[in-house]
């Protein structure tokens, strides 16, 4: 799906620009959007729920497992400088795509990973870049991340956008304490996603 937004520049001449919608679950939705906010290209990030069935749901619901919504995060992004297939690689090298309903320390179906196309252009990125894995880098181990149907998309409550950057240092102790970075470069090597 792609959207025209009206920036202002610096010289106040509104200029619009195409704007494209990429949405990502991999586990603790802290740790996924500092990746995307560190590329050029890349509008926004917001931290959310989707893929469940309950409408509205909350931190406290979806965090219990009851509603069958996954920890995501919704990239806006400007498709003219980044890619969605470079957003992908991205996702990718910020998850372990080897597990079933988990993350690192987080269990369960909310922290399962997932990619929720917008478009069948994206599927189809999607799918290519999932079998390339499957042929390349995890030659006969199954990858269980998800491919499939953007769905409602809910924004978190406030206090969880941009974690990162509004408590560094319970973002970095989480981190640690769930081990992520340290199976991250176990997986991923050199490739292992920033953080």
């Amino acid at each position: 799906m792609v959207l025209l937004m009206t920036i202002t520049t610096n010289e106040n001449l509104a200029e619009e620009i195409k704007t494209a919608t990429a949405t990502f679950a991999g586990g603790c939705f802290w740790c996924m959007e500092k990746p995307f906010d560190q590329l050029e290209g890349v509008i926004s990030t917001t931290s959310g729920y989707t893929g469940g069935n309950e409408p509205d749901p909350t931190y406290k619901e979806v965090s219990a497992g009851w509603t069958g919504h996954a920890e995501a995060v919704q990239v806006i992004y400007d498709p003219q400088k980044i890619s969605y297939r470079q957003l992908l690689e991205i996702f990718w090298h910020n998850i372990d795509p080897t597990v079933k309903d988990r993350q690192f320390c987080d269990w369960g179906n909310q922290y399962r990973s997932a990619i929720f196309y917008h478009s069948p252009e994206q599927k189809k990125e999607a799918l290519e870049s999932r079998e390339k894995l499957a042929r390349t880098r995890f030659k006969g181990v199954p990858i269980m991340t998800e491919i499939t149907a953007a769905a409602t998309f809910y924004p978190a409550e406030e206090y969880h956008q941009n974690y990162y950057k509004k408590n560094p240092l319970r973002y970095k102790f989480y981190r640690h304490r769930c081990g992520r970075d340290q199976s991250l470069q176990e997986i991923w090597g050199e490739e292992a996603g920033s953080h």
